[in-house]
């Protein structure tokens, strides 16, 4: 057996392995337990995810392929080649699968009196009200261009929708009686500035909405007036480019510009897929892959009339809220009032916010308290991602304006967000923030935060650290935990990563935090190992993980060598699962699942038995070669033994899902976990547990 078909034996293809992922939100589209609005949106979340895909992941591949090798040890034994042609394939049947699923959901709206309709639906009176939408809002913002006879093609931007439209012309124009070609082409680019969904009129009680796309082609006439056509069609097309950034090397300039000159560039990254109405003339296809310089080679796929649908994650609620999911107000700590200061109940103990369950207002109240608190001094945070309008930043400027010495790590390079953490890094350094951008060669991914605060003539140390980011939008649907803590041991070490980030040739030593790129991998080696000794020597063994991502195939094959030793593995993953479980021989001591929900499930959490004297992490990392070796991570020890337990509780909920679980395994068919007794719904049932923790107070 050659190493390559070992390694395919051993491991499912990372991007394989995310498709599905992706196949499981499709599965939400799909399910007619959720709400039908939430359906819409998912659709919307399938194709944004989508869209990143190709961006990054495909785009990597298909440079692979362009260099003429085979990648197959970066590719779990796939070649690169096959792996980009079962990519688009099976992209195309997801594809196919989405617009079934959308049409589907639409009948279901009409039968709710909400009507998605388009230009060929449109009545007297609606057509009245779009026109004069069109010529006010819509006219003002087109970008066409005429394509016959243009010299130059237009260079089309990255993930922008554009309507490819064919004029057939009379044979003769009656006004300059020139004979011109008698096919014209041109573009329309969908404008992004205005709203996608147009609500019309209210008529009988029934909602009618409109697409804009649809919108323009009912305007078709007026955009083209002073062309003599007889027949005029538009067919929508998108171009996804590859986003990988590339920084150049001229030392006369800061880093800062050179993130902001590279996302620039971005636009012009070379395209990785084509999307096409697959009714569009294919004269037209053809002369607008030959213009684009569109290889049939490359990931050329025929979708629908509509693209773009990443838009739906915006569909308008129009007031029905039964067609939304029941708003879960987040829930306080137990213990924690938002009233008084929060600094003085960290300095007695440690507490936990777990969001969305839990407020996310902790996190900004403990950074607003340290900019007001004469006695704070400093303040340290790093930052990967911030929201578009951001409490923490302000804060933190806040501070800044307080005298305080506030210090912020920001991630220029966060894919995707980097346009809006430069523009907040220049509003800070402007305030006085001293800021730090990152390390050469390795990612700052870690979520840490200490200040320093004097009492009583000495230095009191207050931290928080996170699976995920400080980030207000995102905190209200995606998991994570922070810990907020005055351990003295823990704060000096996030100093000492701080202190990595000026002096970076020191490599640190910690006894609490575990931090890449240095010990990640070697300390949960260690770990793994010990489970296996004790399993050996009859002792309490066992690992239970909570992760976004599994796909390091040296980590996957340590617990398979814990597995093949009798060590119980529970693994529950959201997205990416490279390791097979249930093997004989491999891996039969492994079970993964995967939840896929109204919340994204974002929290890492490592556990390791250890005789019945378990060790807890929470972390920012997953189990991926970026995270253990090229990016800056932070998993921190949970000392406090409530906080262990309702680690251990939440993850035992979510263990128990038998409603929105699907098993991982080799088939990759995203089969739903249906288990006897009682439905349990991981994500309500964790948010009835914190309603409990705190009816009991």
């Amino acid at each position: 057996m050659t190493e390559s078909k070992k390694s395919y034996d051993r491991f499912i293809n990372r991007d394989l392995s995310w498709l599905q992922f992706n196949a499981r939100v499709l599965q939400e589209a799909k399910d007619p337990s959720v709400p039908l609005i939430e359906r819409l949106r998912f659709l919307g979340i399938f194709s944004n995810n989508l869209d990143e895909f190709f961006k990054v992941r495909y785009a990597t591949i298909k440079r692979i392929v362009e260099a003429g090798k085979l990648g197959r040890n970066e590719l779990g034994g796939m070649a690169a080649k096959e792996l980009q042609e079962e990519i688009t394939q099976t992209v195309i049947s997801q594809q196919q699968l989405s617009l079934d699923i959308l049409g589907g959901i639409e009948k279901e709206l009409s039968k709710e009196g909400i009507h998605i309709i388009n230009e060929h639906q449109i009545t007297e009176e609606q057509s009245v009200f779009i026109t004069d939408y069109f010529l006010r809002e819509v006219s003002p913002a087109l970008v066409t261009i005429i394509l016959t006879g243009l010299e130059t093609f237009p260079a089309l931007k990255d993930s922008a929708a554009y309507l490819a439209v064919r004029m057939e012309l009379n044979e003769v124009n009656q006004e300059t009686q020139d004979k011109p070609s008698p096919v014209n082409y041109a573009l329309i680019e969908i404008p992004k500035v205005i709203d996608r969904f147009v609500v019309l009129p209210e008529k009988n009680g029934q909602k009618y909405i409109i697409l804009l796309d649809d919108l323009i082609r009912h305007c078709l006439g007026i955009i083209f007036s002073i062309f003599a056509y007889k027949e005029i069609s538009a067919f929508m097309i998108k171009i996804t480019r590859d986003a990988e950034l590339d920084i150049d090397s001229d030392l006369s300039r800061s880093f800062l510009e050179k993130i902001s000159k590279s996302v620039a560039r971005r636009s012009a990254g070379d395209p990785v897929r084509f999307v096409y109405d697959r009714e569009i003339d294919p004269e037209m296809l053809a002369f607008l892959m030959e213009k684009m310089n569109i290889e049939s080679t490359d990931s050329v796929i025929p979708g629908g009339r509509y693209h773009n649908r990443r838009d739906y994650m915006k569909f308008p609620s129009l007031g029905r809220q039964d067609l939304l999911y029941e708003v879960k107000v987040p829930l306080r700590i137990k213990g924690l009032s938002f009233e008084g200061s929060l600094l003085a109940k960290i300095a007695k103990k440690d507490y936990l916010l777990h969001a969305p369950y839990q407020s996310f207002r902790y996190v900004v109240k403990f950074l607003r308290e340290a900019a007001l608190d004469p006695q704070v001094q400093s303040i340290k945070i790093t930052i990967y991602r911030l929201a578009e309008v951001s409490h923490i930043a302000s804060s933190l400027i806040n501070a800044a304006k307080n005298g305080k010495d506030v210090v912020v790590q920001i991630e220029l390079r966060a894919r995707f967000d980097e346009v809006a953490n430069i523009h907040y890094a220049e509003q800070m350094q402007e305030e006085g923030v001293r800021m730090i951008f990152g390390v050469k060669g390795l990612k700052v991914h870690c979520k840490a935060c200490v200040i320093e605060r004097l009492e009583a003539g000495k230095i009191k140390r207050y931290s928080f650290l996170s699976s995920g980011n400080f980030n207000e939008s995102t905190a209200r649907i995606y998991t994570d935990y922070t810990l907020f803590t005055a351990n003295e041991g823990i704060a000096k070490e996030i100093n000492k990563v701080f202190n990595f980030f000026d002096v970076n040739y020191r490599v640190k030593t910690y006894k609490h935090l575990v931090v890449s790129p240095h010990y990640t991998r070697g300390v949960w080696e260690r770990l793994i190992d010990n489970e296996v000794i004790n399993k050996r020597e009859g002792k309490a063994a066992g690992i239970q993980l909570k992760l976004n991502s599994l796909s390091d195939y040296r980590m996957i094959d340590k617990l398979y060598e814990a597995s093949q030793a009798g060590v119980s593995i529970t693994i529950i993953v959201r997205g990416i699962c490279c390791l097979i479980p249930g093997v004989k021989g491999q891996s039969e001591n492994i079970e993964v699942i995967s939840i896929v929900d109204k919340f994204l499930e974002h929290t890492r959490l490592y556990i390791f038995n250890n005789n019945n004297e378990p060790k807890y992490f929470i972390s920012s990392a997953d189990i991926m070669g970026r995270n253990l070796d090229t990016r800056v991570e932070i998993s921190c020890p949970i000392y406090d033994l409530e906080i262990q337990q309702e680690l251990q509780d939440t993850f035992d909920i979510s263990w128990q899902d038998n409603v929105k679980a699907r098993l991982i395994s080799a088939t990759q068919d995203n089969a739903y976990v249906r288990e006897g007794g009682p439905a349990i719904r991981s994500q309500f049932a964790i948010y009835e547990y914190y309603q409990n923790k705190l009816a009991s107070e």
